[in-house]
């Protein structure tokens, strides 16, 4: 049996990052469409389906570039998620502020009073307070 598998397995293009989150999607349509949202049922039997033809698809190249701009995309929200952790975790010993030319983040350790703030971008000075 496990012969017959990996046989017809054999160039096929298998399971990726985009399949597994395909397959998430619609296990929570899914659990979803049972507390009666009629139409998440049918969206969750597409998104399997459609998960599934990719699995077994044979164009490899295809299914590959598809896995790659899914990538792409996840990398962008989880940079900005990950950009606003580490600024969550800055504003405990620093002030985050705009210059207000041309709106570049300063970061400026607390506790100092008023000081003056020059912007490396732009040259413009500014005070705030610390």
């Amino acid at each position: 049996m496990r012969e017959k598998l990996q046989r017809f397995m054999w160039g096929r293009y298998g399971n990726d990052n985009l399949n597994q989150f395909l397959l998430a999607v619609a296990f929570a349509c899914l659990i979803i469409s049972f507390f009666g949202g009629g139409i998440f049922y049918i969206l969750a039997t597409v998104i399997m389906v459609f998960a599934y033809y990719r699995m077994f698809s044979r164009n490899i190249s295809k299914r590959s570039a598809e896995n790659q701009q899914f990538l792409k995309q996840k990398m962008k929200v989880r940079s900005l998620f990950i950009k606003k952790k580490r600024e969550l975790i800055q504003r405990r010993d620093y002030h985050i502020y705009r210059c207000p030319n041309c709106r570049q983040k300063i970061r400026v350790p607390k506790g100092r009073g008023r000081i003056a703030i020059s912007c490396r971008k732009c040259g413009n000075e500014f005070i705030k307070k610390s």
